[in-house]
């Protein structure tokens, strides 16, 4: 029987902290005269009151864990931060129900940003400021998960991120509060800076730091309903994007930047194979809305670079109804959505470094196939690619692509189009945010979904932002017979 003492006590600090930081947005409202802080404060004692529980029933003499309780801590964890999160939502006076409260609180700390609130210009502060917390918190969760959880759960070939501080379960949570406390240093550091970039390029100081936070995280949640395209202004644009390029690199090279090490950041082939990837991406774009008049000169690049960054990137910005612009731009997003950034990001998606493994494999394949006696091995950064790692992500794509389908076809059978069914399961599963079309563009909100899609939608952007491996395991007998 898996001992879940240890998973339940670590949870319960964490709903204590979740509990402390509502206090904030509950500060603002009240000083702005917004009669929604009493949710914050009765959401914060339901919360503190569940996580104290927690911590009193199930005392541990050690914070150790095996690989088991490692699993179950991973999925845990963000489903009882995103359903306490929701709370709020649900005793706001914006009257949003069960279903709304926990998809908005979900797309919010896995960083999707997904939406199914509208009016955001007349919104309490307190709710908006929550929203922006949540994605920089699962921003930073993110980051610090797949630095040292993902390794070693061996999920989706992330092992090869595995360094000798996280070589066994046993380690993993002592150094992950280091790693944590290291980062999240860094991670304020980086929001300070573009919230002071975005308040001297013009924009009001309270959604400064609100889009701070959530283009750091690469998450998208706006403080306004036309997002980013409430400013008709050029150097925020590129504030945002310089941002969202930031939030998709590994993070591990600003930890190596703060010792004076910037070798990684010119030697990760991951972060070279990336920016050419923004830069092709963009250049095609930005060709495309020039040649047909849609936008011209330094407006269209501006246009082509923003739209197509924060798609890449799975941050759900938008300054365009981008999915209007033509076939060749829609269909390329559409296939971006599911590309994402680099591992050890506060990215999602499928990630730059599969993709370059499942090049040399296949690569290598070839070479076998021409040459039977020959002996060709796949690297990766110079290195080989362990059988282990190959396995591992030939299989997460083939999960991935699974999951996308089947909640691509759930969506049909709910009577969705097909350009919604699929860019919303895109959406979803890769964390993007917006999806293509009417219903659920980046002109709209997913408020007119129906009920059940938006549980398919907050199921699938739970698995999507856990790598798909961490949630499906919990379903195998063997787990729990283990």
């Amino acid at each position: 029987m898996l001992d879940f003492r240890p998973v339940f006590f670590i949870s319960g600090w964490l709903l204590c902290a979740l509990a402390g930081l509502m206090i904030l947005p509950a500060i603002v409202d009240a000083a702005g005269g917004d009669k929604s802080w009493p949710a914050f404060l009765e959401a914060a004692g339901v919360t503190a009151f569940v996580g104290v529980a927690l911590i009193l029933g199930n005392q541990a003499k050690t914070l150790s864990m095996n690989l088991r309780q490692a699993f179950a801590f991973t999925t845990l964890t963000w489903v009882f931060i995103a359903v306490f999160a929701a709370l709020p939502f649900l005793f706001s006076p914006l009257g949003m129900n069960v279903t709304d409260s926990l998809f908005e609180s979900m797309s919010g700390i896995t960083t999707t940003g997904a939406t199914v609130m509208t009016g955001l210009d007349s919104a309490p502060r307190g709710l908006l400021l929550w929203r922006s917390m949540l994605q920089w918190l699962g921003g930073i969760g993110i980051v610090v998960f797949a630095m040292s959880v993902l390794p070693i759960l061996r999920v989706g070939g992330m092992q090869l991120f595995r360094t000798e501080a996280f070589d066994t379960p046993e380690k993993v949570l002592p150094r992950a509060k280091q790693l944590a406390i290291t980062i999240g240093w860094i991670y304020l550091g980086m929001t300070a800076v573009a919230a002071l970039a975005l308040a001297i390029a013009g924009m009001p100081v309270f959604d400064a730091i609100c889009h701070a936070m959530t283009s750091i995280a690469t998450g998208g949640f706006s403080t306004r309903d036309l997002s980013l395209g409430a400013w008709d202004s050029s150097a925020i644009h590129w504030i945002i994007i310089i941002c969202m390029l930031a939030g998709s690199l590994p993070f591990v090279i600003y930890i190596d930047a703060v010792r004076m090490n910037f070798k990684p950041l010119t030697q990760d082939s991951q972060i070279r194979v990336f920016l050419a990837v923004v830069l092709i991406s963009v250049a095609v774009v930005w060709l495309w809305l020039w040649s047909t008049g849609i936008a011209s000169g330094g407006e269209a690049l501006t246009k082509a670079a923003f739209n197509t960054i924060s798609i890449l990137t799975g941050t759900g910005y938008a300054t365009d109804a981008f999915d209007r612009w033509g076939h060749l731009p829609f269909v390329m997003l559409l296939v971006l959505m599911f590309v994402g950034g680099c591992a050890g990001s506060t990215t999602c998606a499928i990630k730059i470094f599969r993709f370059q493994v499942a090049y040399a494999i296949g690569r290598t394949q070839m070479q076998r196939l021409m040459q039977p006696h020959g002996v060709f091995i796949p690297y990766y950064n110079r290195r080989p690619i362990p059988d282990e790692v190959a396995t591992s992500v030939m299989g997460f794509f083939f999960l991935f692509v699974t999951c996308f389908a089947v909640m691509a076809l759930g969506f049909s059978l709910l009577g969705l189009d097909p350009i919604t069914s699929l860019s919303a399961a895109a959406s979803a599963i890769a964390n993007v945010g917006p999806g293509l079309g009417d219903m659920v563009g980046p002109s709209t909100t997913f408020q007119n979904m129906p009920e059940a899609a938006k549980w398919i939608m907050t199921a699938g952007m739970l698995v999507g932002r856990l790598e798909i491996f961490s949630i499906l395991i919990l379903f195998s007998p063997a787990f729990w017979r283990g």
